[in-house]
């Protein structure tokens, strides 16, 4: 296969010839470095490479150009090559155009011209977006296959494991695909056992349990050492967050993650309010920045692991796997977020991963493209939802069971600008109904309690949460929603915290049981935002490092 293309213009011959050096210095060897002096020219050469089936992977673009402005270029351009990522390169005056763009032709990033030394100002730059280019991009496929099918739950479940895990798949539908089907028959024996992974050196496995399934695509899920100064259960925002800072200190960290790393966050098609990401970024983008980074402190991430239970052993914390194997820390943080809560009403149940989904947009939308979807919840995460199915559905009602929304007043200014979402509210679901998949639901008005129907090819489910602190019930304090309780929280009697056994009071973020920290979603009184998670596992880990001093 070609080498996929980055491609350079310049009408500055000084210019492109020192953007040309410094690209083939960093990325000559994976990459062709295409430089071209002329817009117009440039769009004609990008015409014909797209005739050859080649591939750009990134535009470097220069802004002031007498022949086409690089904004205008990049316009014509990525209508040709629409998953390339886009550079502007720029001269002071010039910003406000290039903030401009950030909108009107979705620009990655512009850079100030010059940009030496390349390794700090050029390169870092262009590696991350490449990265990025490379998890989404669609080549000629030659890596794992699925074959399954679209009302399958398991077929469901490992396709949401392998997308959140960032790792590439084809998906296969049996239902539309010959040949798929051929496949599945010929390695189960004419058994329709629903998915079948295939891998390209020619093994398959047949309705994987996602910790076979991890070991098979190259995951770990064993740890390293049986004993730890920081075990950190769980990889979203709150989890990574100590667990970079806790490496970059050189505290010996494993992280256990049950499902994929990002929790709810990592599921999230698109975070705006971030601080940082002026044009938003992805929850698995920002998900794989952060797993990135822990592993480059040494950070240990075990996937599908999950933690059944946390006990104290003298001055060790244990946590007890699903295996009955134990790993022992000094400390250990429960980072392990809230999951949506699952339908209630009749005929939900069975059609779990069968048409209906919970929080699972990211994974599923392409398979709706030109139907109508249901969309239950009036969060941010149900706004975020909606958005990026609309981008492939031709219609998303979204039903909300209060008088209004709740999510932030971006989302609900984008929710009310986008005409392919209706909004109903008051909504409240009485049935589910569906034979094998779903087909329709039932809904109140709680106002006018009329009932209603509403037929559609799926039901994506965002509402409520709950937390995930089953390991600790019975060793930490818990409020009735099964929230952990920390610091000033804490139950007291007669002035001191409920079985708390040392002289000094808990600290901010430490459960009633010293050396036992919890952030995030799971924790009473968190933010229920990115950034509040973030800067609670930075807390964490400072906290913690203040506990390891006194053993």
């Amino acid at each position: 296969m070609a080498k996929p293309v980055i491609f350079s213009l310049d009408d500055d011959p000084s210019v492109l010839n020192s953007v040309e050096r410094d690209l083939r210095a960093r990325y000559g060897q994976e990459y062709r470095i295409l430089p071209v002096n002329a817009g117009k020219t440039a769009l004609e050469y990008l015409k014909k490479m797209e005739q050859r089936n080649e591939t750009v992977a990134l535009f470097l673009v220069d802004q002031r150009m007498p022949e086409m402005s690089g904004t205008d270029f990049l316009g014509e351009a990525i209508k040709i090559y629409p998953q390339a990522k886009r550079v502007l390169l720029t001269a002071y005056a010039d910003t406000e155009a290039a903030i401009d763009s950030i909108n009107e032709i979705r620009l990655d990033y512009y850079l100030m011209k010059p940009w030496h030394p390349p390794d700090e100002r050029l390169y870092p730059v262009l590696d991350e977006l490449l990265e990025d280019w490379k998890v989404r991009v669609h080549l000629p496929y030659d890596g794992i296959r699925i074959a399954g099918a679209l009302w399958s739950a398991e077929s469901h479940a490992v396709k949401e494991f392998l997308t959140r895990h960032q790792i590439p798949y084809q998906w296969l539908d049996v239902d539309l695909d010959g040949n798929a089907l051929s496949k599945v028959e010929a390695v189960s024996q004419n058994e329709m056992n629903l998915p079948v992974v295939f891998f390209p050196d020619g093994k398959h496995l047949i309705q994987p349990d996602l910790k076979s399934l991890a070991e098979m695509v190259g995951l770990k899920t064993k740890a390293e050492l049986p004993f730890y100064d920081l075990i950190v259960l769980g990889s979203g925002p709150a989890g990574l967050a100590t667990a970079v800072y806790a490496g970059s200190e050189g505290l010996s960290t494993l992280v256990l993650e049950k499902r994929a790393p990002g929790g709810q966050a990592g599921s999230s098609p698109k975070i705006e309010n971030y601080l940082g990401f002026p044009a938003g970024i992805s929850g698995d983008d920002l998900t794989r920045r952060a797993v990135t980074q822990a592993r480059k402190f040494g950070v240990e991430i075990l996937s599908a692991q999950s933690a059944v239970k946390v006990s104290v052993r003298d001055s060790y914390r244990i946590v007890k796997l699903e295996d009955g194997s134990e790993i022992s820390a000094h400390a250990v943080l429960i980072a392990t977020g809230a999951f949506f809560q699952t339908l209630k009403m009749p005929g939900a149940d069975p059609l779990t991963g069968a048409g209906v989904y919970y929080g699972a947009a990211y994974t599923e939308a392409m398979n709706f493209k030109d139907k109508h979807v249901l969309v239950v919840g009036g969060a941010n995460s149900a706004a975020q939802g909606a958005l990026y199915l609309a981008r492939f559905a031709n219609k998303v009602t979204m039903l909300v069971r209060g008088h209004g929304l709740t999510s932030s007043q971006y989302l609900i200014e984008a929710l009310k600008a986008n005409p392919k979402i209706d909004l109903l509210l008051n909504s409240d679901l009485v049935e589910v109904h569906g034979d094998g998949k779903f087909d329709h639901l039932v809904i109140r008005n709680t106002s006018t309690n009329e009932n209603q129907t509403l037929h559609g090819e799926a039901l994506f489910v965002f509402i409520g949460v709950k937390p995930q602190s089953q390991m600790v019930e019975g060793l930490v304090a818990l409020d009735r929603k099964n929230q952990i309780l920390t610091g000033p929280d804490l139950p007291r009697e007669n002035g001191r915290v409920k079985g708390w056994t040392l002289e000094r009071d808990p600290y901010l973020l430490e459960t009633n049981v010293p050396g036992i920290f919890a952030a995030g979603d799971v924790r009473n009184g968190s933010g229920h935002r990115v950034a509040s998670a973030v800067g609670e596992g930075a807390i964490a880990q400072a906290l913690i490092k203040q506990y390891l001093k006194t053993l």
